[in-house]
């Protein structure tokens, strides 16, 4: 029997990571009463930064700023919460060989790009603006239709016209873009790159992005997607620039809990919850893990939408079909992270240097060919990891001295392809500090030093990225960005709206449009949606089946 009820509140927010703060911030602006509960000790979800080593501190799961929306920027007021970001001194660097002279850079200035790329094939440097501009015409459209409600398939008036919008936006995209949207949500990123250019590396320096949290070969049909999806970010007003957040990224969730929070949010840590309540086919508060309850007009869910709707929701209170969906939702990105604490930067020997040089303040990505990675996916399926894995290395203290002591490092390591689940019945529990030996190992042969340079280090397998952050399968993206679970069919059809189909319940992180990385855009839809259901027709909204 649940206890009575210890407050009352118009929504309640599961999961105080960056969507559901964003969520609460907007809901309490509206003059909505909102109590955010978070399971961890700390706010943030993924997007956390923690002391890992004694004097080290690093972001421990979400790494790099590119993606977060300038609107939500502005909207909450990060800046004068705390927030400074800074870009990064060139975008990639890539470490081909052990040879000197074998890399590949990516600068941000086109013309730098150009004159790089020249070295490896005057064809393909040629090639570079035409791609680049290509590729930020698609982004625009993607741009466009971040902050939009999807349209429900089959829905009613409202999605009659929400659908209208939409076709008359795309109606306006000439045909030539249309065809490219096309190609991009169905193309590998392999294929797709190979419109303009010729060298592996080249294409791989791209392809890279299609296979980022997306469990597949870069040959695999929908990758091209993915590849678009890191492209329409910006930092500090410039478009295509990736960045970091000073003091990490903790450094925006905590900017975001001091906005909501400002506004009159209330939020609680070390607070998990077991169910939310259902009455009458509605939403009507969540209960804690420790029989607290807390009761609400209605539900914001910040959390996979498999978890919501395998763990936290009851299995009668929701639709068959519905219900099948979420259990089959298909999720697992295939990442391993790893943070190491260093007494001295990464020395390359294709780029030897004797200090900090442009391209240790660059995501340092060893996937060199698109062979490269597409072993990397086969050895994983068979094997559980690569015996070549993907990896990205940030060294953020190149660009902020708050995490490390003088003169020593912290480096984050972003690595694809490692299996959800391993192939051959074992835990990761059993396999994870060889799978974390065997990366280390991985970066030592481009530079040599690093083995000897790591002092300390924080191990988080696919499994523990669910067990710590609640990624199921350790997707980052909470589930798969394949066209079959994008925009009206995100997390199903008939609930791309934010509104599931429980009365009073909503979905506001990753697993909802537009889907994955720090935006806080599915956060801000959802808090509008919520917004325009606390009219007076409330009531009758959050009853219907």
């Amino acid at each position: 029997m649940s206890k009575t009820a210890d407050e009352e509140v118009d929504v309640v927010v599961i999961g105080a990571g960056h969507n559901g703060l964003t969520c609460a911030a907007y809901l309490a602006r509206a003059g909505l009463s909102v109590r955010v509960v978070e399971r961890r000790h700390v706010v943030g979800g993924a997007a956390v930064t923690e002391e890992f080593h004694p004097g080290f501190r690093n972001s421990v799961a979400s790494y790099t700023v590119s993606l977060l929306n300038p609107k939500v920027i502005r909207d909450l007021n990060l800046a004068r919460h705390g927030l400074t970001v800074v870009e990064r001194d060139i975008a990639n660097f890539w470490p081909l060989g052990i040879e000197e002279g074998a890399y590949l850079k990516l600068p941000f200035e086109e013309d730098r790009a150009e004159a790089e790329f020249a070295r490896r094939s005057p064809r393909d440097a040629a090639a570079l603006p035409d791609y680049y501009a290509t590729l930020e015409r698609a982004a625009d459209v993607v741009r466009a239709l971040l902050l939009e409600t999807p349209p429900n398939v089959g829905g009613g008036v409202q999605d009659f016209w929400r659908g209208l919008k939409l076709g008359r936006s795309l109606a306006r995209i000439s045909a030539e873009d249309q065809a490219l949207l096309l190609d991009l949500f169905t193309k590998s990123a392999v294929e797709f790159l190979s419109r303009w250019f010729e060298d592996p590396h080249i294409i791989a320096a791209f392809a890279f992005d299609g296979v980022v949290g997306f469990y597949g070969s870069p040959h695999t049909p929908g990758t091209a997607y993915v590849l678009l999806h890191h492209a329409f970010g910006e930092v500090n007003g410039v478009k295509g620039r990736w960045g970091h957040a000073i003091g990490g990224m903790g450094a925006i969730t905590q900017a975001m809990a001091k906005s909501a929070e400002a506004r009159g949010a209330r939020i609680t840590t070390s607070a998990p919850v077991a169910r939310v309540l259902i009455e009458n086919g509605a939403a009507r508060g969540v209960e804690l893990e420790n029989g607290d309850i807390i009761r609400a007009r209605a539900v914001a869910a910040n959390v996979n939408p498999k978890l919501l709707f395998t763990r936290l929701v009851s299995a009668d209170a929701t639709p068959t079909a519905f219900r099948t969906r979420m259990e089959n939702w298909a999720c697992g990105s295939g990442t391993f992270r790893m943070n190491v604490a260093l007494s001295e930067p990464p020395n390359f020997t294709c780029l030897p240097t004797s200090d900090c040089a442009e391209h240790h303040r660059a995501g340092i990505i060893i996937a060199p060919t698109p062979d490269y990675m597409e072993r990397a996916y086969a050895d994983a399926r068979a094997f559980g990891w690569s015996k070549e894995p993907i990896v990205e290395m940030l060294i953020p203290s190149t660009m902020d001295d708050t995490l490390a002591p003088p003169g020593q490092h912290v480096a984050s390591l972003f690595c694809q392809h490692f299996a959800p689940e391993m192939p051959d019945g074992r835990s990761w529990d059993d396999v994870r500090e060889e799978a974390a030996d065997h990366i280390i190992a991985t970066v030592t042969r481009y530079a040599p030093n690093f083995r000897d340079a790591v002092l300390g280090r924080q191990i988080l397998s696919p499994l523990d990225l669910e067990r710590e952050f609640g990624l199921i399968g350790g997707d980052i993206f909470h589930g798969r960005l394949s066209l079959d679970q994008l925009f009206s069919a995100r997390p199903a059809l008939g609930a791309a709206d934010y509104r599931m189909p429980v009365g009073g319940l909503y979905l506001c992180g990753s697993g909802a449009h537009p889907g994955g990385g720090v935006t806080g855009a599915p956060g801000h839809n959802a808090a509008h949606e919520i917004i325009s259901d606390m009219g007076d027709n409330w009531l009758r909204r959050a009853r219907r089946d």
